[in-house]
């Protein structure tokens, strides 16, 4: 196998692993797209089956926008599962109670002192 004949193979290799990368993110916006009916999306399925690069760009060109704005949103939804997930876990920082609560088992477990217990206290209702 000569130099030029490893650089054609490695060319088709890369465009094969990108068909597939698009093939592949379209159908994942098809499924995860709550507007699109069944009926779309199977149509949509079965033209990317028969006439590949056509139903591709297709997609691409009456979809595209909207494939983005669809990845933004559940991307932001993502996030804030996230967020709501780690306040709900590390407990609710702004709760005076919860914080107050919080020092009297440090002070009931010995973990600090009455005067410590105090001070953490009066720094929560100030």
């Amino acid at each position: 196998m000569s130099f030029g004949e490893f650089l054609w193979s490695l060319l088709i290799f890369y465009f094969i692993f990108f068909y597939f990368m698009i093939v592949f993110r379209i159908i994942g916006d098809l499924f995860t797209d709550p507007e699109a009916s069944g009926l779309a999306k199977t149509a949509w399925i079965v033209f990317l089956l028969f006439l590949p690069f056509i139903s591709i760009f297709a997609y691409l060109i009456v979809r595209g926008r909207g494939m983005n704005e669809r990845a933004l949103a559940r991307a932001e939804a993502a996030e804030s599962a996230q967020q709501d997930y780690i306040r709900r876990t590390a407990g609710t920082a702004d709760d005076p109670t919860a914080k107050i609560a919080k020092a009297h088992e440090l002070l009931n477990s010995g973990a600090i002192t009455q005067p410590e217990f105090d001070s953490l206290k009066s720094k929560v209702l100030a």
